[in-house]
């Protein structure tokens, strides 16, 4: 892991079938018994989906497509440029597009971290609001509770008050 990229290397050759050219539409599985394992546990959603599953997550996230290389051809080599500056700008857009400039302009710092948090996790709870602003949880759930309501950037999920399970989501 490196400050511009994160590099994953796989010991082993490509198949004979399988070339850097032809790797995102072939499909051959280097293990078929790990594989059917890992969909039969439900942690891949289908065979021969990870270097087209890599592509489409990336495509989202990251300003360039991964890079496969064979150095050696000892083994396979996928490196994912990492460019923060670009990702924060996408990320921004993408909130605005969900919620008017205006409503993101009158918002504190702690409450603009908080609907950040909610967009960028899905979901944001007091514990994990008061540990990204460096502040108590008492804090942190004034803060949620000041974008819930009427007209309010998040809505609330929970069975009551006092429940650990509790937590705020964009509407």
């Amino acid at each position: 892991m490196f400050d511009d990229r994160l590099e994953i290397v796989s010991p082993g050759a490509l198949p004979n079938i399988v070339t850097l050219d032809n790797m995102r539409t072939t499909r051959y599985s280097r293990n078929p018994r790990i594989a059917r394992t890992l969909v039969e546990f439900g942690w891949v959603r289908e065979l021969n989906e990870g270097v087209k599953r890599i592509y489409t997550e990336m495509q989202d996230s990251l300003p360039n497509d991964p890079v496969y290389t064979e150095p050696g051809g000892t083994k396979v080599q996928l490196t994912l440029e990492n460019n923060i500056v670009a990702r924060t700008v996408r990320r921004s857009e993408a909130l605005e597009d969900r919620l008017s400039a205006e409503a993101i302009a009158s918002l504190g710092d702690y409450e603009l971290a908080a609907v950040r948090l909610a967009f960028t996790n899905g979901k944001v709870a007091a514990r994990g609001l008061a540990e990204h602003i460096g502040r108590d949880r008492r804090t942190a759930s004034r803060v949620l509770g000041k974008l819930i309501g009427e007209g309010g950037l998040l809505e609330w999920h929970g069975s009551s008050p006092n429940d650990p399970r509790q937590f705020y989501a964009i509407r």
